[in-house]
């Protein structure tokens, strides 16, 4: 499995990643690991993820909802709330 996500940091921003190994990468974007940009907006919440076969259709998501501005990806984080 494979895994497009979006997080919400501390100031409310979102950041939006890929990944094979959902639990690995929250702990380690919770632990100021995971990247640049969430480094300095912790603590994070997993607030919104798609599963796909293989990381390359993850990443495919991952780079289309990444441009897209905060609401917009607050709207799609309101209409699935898939949360683990």
């Amino acid at each position: 499995m494979a895994y497009t996500y979006i997080l919400e940091c501390n100031d409310g921003s979102y950041y939006v990643g890929s990944t094979k190994d959902i639990q690995r990468r929250l702990r380690q974007h919770q632990t100021g690991k995971g990247s640049r940009y969430t480094r300095s907006h912790v603590p994070v919440t997993l607030v919104y993820f798609e599963e796909y076969d293989n990381i390359a259709d993850a990443y495919y998501r991952e780079r289309q909802i990444k441009p897209w501005k905060h609401a917009k990806k607050k709207a799609l984080i309101e209409a699935g709330t898939v949360i683990i």
